[in-house]
């Protein structure tokens, strides 16, 4: 009686062990996922061996959204850090797109790769557009630059194993996501490595094709798909246009040079992936962003910025040709990511915002109306900054904390030096005098300092 029910035990341990098996083989143990940066976590739910999904509340938003997470295949047994790919969703998509519609998953098996796939929209409503919503000038929620910038990429690099620099970083997407990867990538180049479009909107205003079509496009998403105002987002283009330039990749091309750049769109035309016939009516969605893709080729060709363009003739607006897209843009991002360039020695940025900072410049400008302002070839040894009004400079942390440094500036109807004193960081805060008006001048400062 024993021998059987000792032998019976072993049977239920084998099928318990086997059961353990076959549910590890399935879910993932999710790392433990904690509140920061402006993020609460509700749920985490373990949905296979490697895919994640994570619901968190930001008052950025005012609403809870979801962020898929693909982690790599032996995340849980090394201890290294990986690149992370940030992938957004089209027009009335979801942060299970990628993975449900997109290949994604089985894409990204073999890669050391964390893949981050957040919500761009409510509950597949029109989208964001990836913008800090206007709202008439109240400005306010819903933040979608805010929310994917400056709290998801911390949020991730604080709960997960990240190269959590530009040069482990890259972002892409389709269609409005495609726009939303370029806009970011030129809003904030020392965030990313490596950006890719597919069939995206890769402009909304430098060509008066573009800003036509744009304008329509973004007003009818917003109103009839998301039920707001049409001009909630950007704003009224002929009261606003400088709020539309400001996120428009192609007026903010020259940031995009030393990125890793790639393009894919077809001509709307049906093609090879396509179960329609070949005598079928043109994509009509695919011809725009053809043409918007087309647009923003010519100003990174005309602007000596080196970039692949992926232009494969027929093809239409539609997850085959953007999971094969995924599929050929992976290997080239992979490559990146094993070989990224040294950081640059000087940095040069174009932006309307009255306050940035990147690669630890800061930059916070005091003018009476909203313009461009461009900062070129900055370094420890000086810059020059054009734009209206003045602005308040403050440097890396460059210079022997405390020390002075003798410091230049030459401008129209302005030469000046100056003695100043680093802080305990070894930053120097200038003052740095431009126009009055809306004429921009240029200020050119030298730094010399130990």
């Amino acid at each position: 009686m024993n021998v059987q029910r000792q032998r019976h035990a072993r049977i239920g341990m084998h099928v318990v062990a086997l059961l353990l098996a076959l549910w590890a083989r399935t879910a993932v143990a999710a790392p433990t996922f904690n509140d920061g940066y402006g993020i609460q976590v509700g749920t985490v739910q373990a949905l296979t061996d490697r895919q994640l999904n994570v619901r968190v509340s930001t008052a950025a938003l005012g609403r809870a959204v979801d962020v898929r997470i693909l982690l790599p295949a032996n995340y849980g047994s090394e201890t290294r850090d990986y690149p992370v790919l940030y992938l957004f969703h089209g027009t009335s998509g979801r942060a299970s797109d990628w993975v449900n519609a997109g290949d994604a998953e089985d894409s990204t098996a073999a890669l050391p790769l964390i893949v981050v796939m957040p919500d761009c929209g409510f509950d597949g409503d029109g989208g964001g557009w990836f913008a800090d919503w206007f709202n008439a000038g109240a400005f306010g929620p819903p933040m979608w630059e805010t929310f994917h910038i400056k709290q998801l990429i911390p949020w991730v690099d604080a709960n997960l194993r990240t190269v959590a620099s530009d040069a482990g970083r890259a972002v892409a997407g389709l269609s409005q996501g495609g726009f939303g990867s370029l806009s970011y990538a030129a809003r904030h180049p020392d965030l990313f490595t490596s950006v890719a479009a597919f069939s995206g909107g890769c402009q909304i205003d430098r060509d008066p094709e573009a800003i036509e079509i744009s304008t329509f496009i973004i007003r009818f998403t917003t109103e009839f798909l998301s039920g707001k105002d049409p001009d909630a987002i950007f704003g009224p283009r002929d009261v606003y246009p400088i709020n539309w330039q400001a996120h428009d990749p192609a007026t903010l091309v020259t940031n995009f040079r030393g990125k890793d750049i790639h393009l894919w769109t077809g001509d709307g035309a049906q093609g090879p992936l396509d179960p329609g016939p070949p005598t079928a009516p043109l994509d009509q969605i695919e011809v725009t962003t053809f043409n918007a893709t087309r647009l923003f080729h010519g100003h990174l060709a005309d602007a000596r910025i080196g970039h692949t363009y992926n232009y494969y003739g027929a093809g239409t607006h539609s997850w085959p040709y953007w999971a094969r897209d995924l599929r050929e843009y992976l290997p080239v991002m992979m490559d990146r990511f094993a070989d990224p360039p040294p950081a640059p020695r000087a940095v040069s940025y174009v932006s309307a915002d009255d306050r940035w900072e990147h690669w630890s410049w800061r930059v916070a400008l005091q003018r009476e109306t909203r313009a461009f302002s461009a900062m070129r070839h900055a370094s420890r040894r000086g810059f020059a900054l054009t734009g209206t009004g003045s602005a308040t400079v403050t440097t890396p942390p460059y210079y022997t904390p405390n020390a002075y440094a003798r410091v230049w500036m030459r401008g129209r109807g302005l030469r000046s030096v100056s003695r100043l004193r680093a802080d305990a960081a070894g930053r120097l805060r200038l003052t740095v005098p431009l126009a009055s008006g809306d004429d921009a001048h240029t200020t050119r400062v030298t730094i010399l300092a130990r």
